[in-house]
C-alpha cells in the first residue's frame, strides 16, 4: 500500500508538471500583442512593420523591416521610456540587401514605444527618415 501510494504521487507530481509545462508554453505562443505598422520611409524605399509582444520576462518588439532598392540600406530606429526611472532608451536594426529581415527587441516594462524609418548606409541612417511613430503606450 505504501509503494502504491508512492508511484500514486510520483505520478500526481508529474502530472501537474507536465500541465504546468503546456500551460506555459501555450501562454507563449498566444501572447497578447499590439500590431504596428506599416511606417516607410519619406524616399518609400524602406518599411517596418511589427508588433509589441508581452512575455513573460518583458515586453518584446518584434518586427520586419523591407529594402526595396540595391543602394543604401533600410534603418528602423527604435526607442523606448522606462517605467522604472523614465529614462529614454534606443536601438536601431539595418536591412542591406533587397528584401524583407526580421528584428526582436526586449524592452522591460516600457511606457511607450516610438519607431522611425530612414534610408542610410551600413554604418548609419542618413537621411529620408519619418517622424516618430508611437507604436505602444503604457495603459493606451
Amino acid at each position: 500500500m505504501r509503494t502504491g501510494l508512492r508511484v500514486l504521487l510520483g505520478l500526481t507530481a508529474a502530472a501537474a508538471l507536465t500541465v504546468g509545462g503546456s500551460t506555459a508554453a501555450s501562454a507563449d505562443a498566444a501572447a497578447t500583442g499590439w500590431k504596428w505598422g506599416p511606417i516607410h520611409s519619406t524616399d518609400g524605399h524602406a518599411t517596418a512593420k511589427g508588433k509589441v509582444v508581452v512575455t513573460q520576462s518583458a515586453f518584446q518588439i518584434r518586427g520586419s523591416l523591407s529594402d526595396t532598392r540595391g543602394k543604401g540600406c533600410s534603418w528602423v530606429l527604435l526607442r523606448w521610456q522606462s517605467s522604472g526611472n523614465g529614462k529614454w532608451s534606443s536601438a536601431g536594426y539595418w536591412n542591406c540587401t533587397p528584401g524583407t529581415g526580421t528584428f526582436r527587441k526586449n524592452v522591460a516594462h516600457p511606457l511607450q514605444i516610438k519607431a522611425k524609418v530612414c534610408r542610410g548606409n551600413s554604418s548609419r541612417p542618413t537621411g529620408w527618415c519619418t517622424s516618430w511613430k508611437t507604436i505602444y503606450t503604457q495603459g493606451g
